[in-house]
């Protein structure tokens, strides 16, 4: 089984705006909460969020970091094209069973 994708974003200051720092995999928003936290924990935030990345709708998917298909068997396809965030991250593609 694979596990959901969660996007983390996070801020420093209070003034900031909110900034992709990476993502998770994990089976719910309380682990995922907790695995990022524990990825992403030696920066001193501020604040720290997650968003499952099947919530993001992208305005154009075909130019979008977060592009998310259904596949012709009903599941879900979702693609990280490239690397974003400060942290940067490699290519992968994930199908989700919804």
């Amino acid at each position: 089984m694979i596990e959901p994708v969660f996007e983390v974003f996070a801020r420093k200051n209070r003034g900031e705006p909110l900034r992709h720092i990476g993502f998770v995999n994990a089976m719910n928003g309380d682990l995922a909460r907790v695995y990022a936290w524990k990825e992403y924990d030696e920066q001193n935030w501020e604040e720290m969020c997650v968003i499952p990345r099947s919530a993001i709708i992208p305005v154009d998917p075909e130019h979008s970091t977060f592009v998310t298909m259904m596949g012709q068997d009903g599941a879900q396809e979702i693609v990280h094209a490239r690397g974003t965030g400060s942290y940067g991250g490699s290519e992968m593609a994930v199908k989700e069973a919804r």
